[in-house]
């Protein structure tokens, strides 16, 4: 039987993935900051959970080298935590906002990717799935401190593919677009009506459909290694160039 770890895993993408892996008996780590969360989901699902922030280095690595030794060997990683905070133009954007999305996009990410890493080497196997995002392919208005950990997210997992040549170990980035989840809500700190907006009209992504998606890569077999997967709703595409004109 083998193991999967989510991190971000009490709602959105991190939620729906640990059900959809919970359905195939695999035995879940699910890893998240808001415990109570946590540990109802945990209880419904039968996993273990690790209450943890990310974004705190010596937190994450007590906290994978005290799994319990039935959950120690981890076969998936699945890199889900994350956030966008504000939409305002560069100049106008909240630093602290710019620095959270830092911490937690970016160095919660390697924190996890190091502590987890030696020991799928050590076996000859293993899989971390990182979920990057199409902001770190397409620039939009306000994407600024976001497209940019998002994009490194995207050529950091390119390097680990680098570096795991031999080994055994898969490395894919998963990119979705707009995706209905809690990720808007946070984005605009709880304000219903913007992040209702986001979706209106059109048919987004769904937890499921990204969840689907990991479940489909991490199932090729072993010789197989999908690099990068970008996923849109239908109803999203590319817009024109733009252009300011006095």
């Amino acid at each position: 039987m083998k193991t999967i770890l989510v991190t971000g895993a009490t709602s959105g993408f991190g939620e729906a993935i640990a059900r959809r892996f919970a359905k195939e008996g695999w035995k879940l780590v699910i890893l998240g900051r808001r415990k109570d969360r946590l540990d109802k989901l945990a209880k419904e699902l039968k996993a273990h959970a690790v209450a943890c922030d990310v974004r705190k280095r010596k937190e994450v690595f007590e906290a994978i080298a005290s799994l319990p030794r039935e959950f120690g060997a981890i076969d998936v990683l699945v890199n889900n935590a994350g956030l966008a905070l504000g939409m305002e133009p560069a100049h106008k954007a909240d630093l602290d906002d710019w620095e959270q999305m830092v911490d937690t996009n970016i160095k919660g990410l390697m924190f996890v990717t190091r502590a987890v890493l030696p020991g799928m080497v050590e076996r000859g196997r293993g899989h971390i799935v990182n979920i990057g995002s199409t902001a770190s392919n397409y620039p939009y208005p306000g994407g600024n401190a976001y497209g940019g950990s998002k994009a490194f997210v995207k050529q950091f997992s390119l390097n680990l593919r680098a570096d795991l040549q031999g080994t055994g170990v898969r490395v894919t980035n998963l990119e979705p677009g707009l995706a209905e989840t809690e990720f808007s809500l946070v984005r605009f700190k709880g304000d219903q009506d913007k992040a209702g907006a986001v979706y209106k009209g059109m048919q987004p992504l769904t937890g499921q459909d990204i969840a689907e998606a990991v479940h489909w890569c991490v199932n090729l077999p072993a010789h197989m290694n999908v690099n990068r997967m970008e996923i849109m709703p239908t109803a999203q595409s590319f817009g024109p160039f733009a252009v300011h004109r006095k």
